[in-house]
């Protein structure tokens, strides 16, 4: 008998347990993917700069090129530095999300970050001095951070497209 009263609930309660909390609009995500992007894969570059597999960290285009002083290779430049990629890395996925935001798997997000990557060691090399020339790259120096731009436009990408179609998805 107390079986039965348990499994029995009113319609008050039936409806307040298949309220859900109202769904995120997929842009103010696309803003916290973009911030969680740059701090996340910009860390990594800057861990992978520290350990010597790359010649580059958020630092070296961010500070770097533009003041050569002492203070620009502290971690506390390091951190900054990552703060504003990370800002910066919300223009890039509000970029994504207008170009290619109903695009499913992992190729949009590969050349995104293989175009990130040309425009920032190739096209706007000029601008950053302290960044070697592409020529001037270490093989190590190379190969990590083209996976780092990579694994940043994947990590955008993938995001992105999975809250799209989750939020445009048919309810049943």
């Amino acid at each position: 008998m107390a079986d039965k009263t348990k499994e029995q609930k009113g319609p008050k309660e039936h409806e307040e347990q298949n309220k859900q909390e109202p769904p995120h609009s997929v842009l103010s995500k696309t803003l916290l993917i973009g911030f969680i992007a740059g701090i996340l894969w910009s860390g990594l570059g800057s861990i992978s700069y520290y350990f010597n597999f790359s010649q580059v960290s958020a630092a070296t285009f961010v500070f770097r090129s533009f003041w050569q002083t002492d203070w620009t290779s502290t971690l506390l430049a390091e951190i900054l530095a990552i703060g504003i990629v990370a800002v910066l890395s919300i223009l890039t996925a509000l970029i994504y999300y207008v170009a290619l935001k109903g695009k499913n798997g992992m190729w949009p997000g590969f050349i995104m970050g293989i175009i990130l990557f040309g425009l920032l060691f190739y096209v706007m090399n000029p601008i950053f001095q302290a960044v070697p020339d592409f020529t001037q790259l270490t093989i190590n120096s190379l190969v990590t951070t083209i996976c780092l731009f990579v694994l940043y436009g994947v990590f955008i990408g993938y995001s992105i497209s999975y809250e799209f179609q989750e939020y445009n998805q048919p309810s049943e």
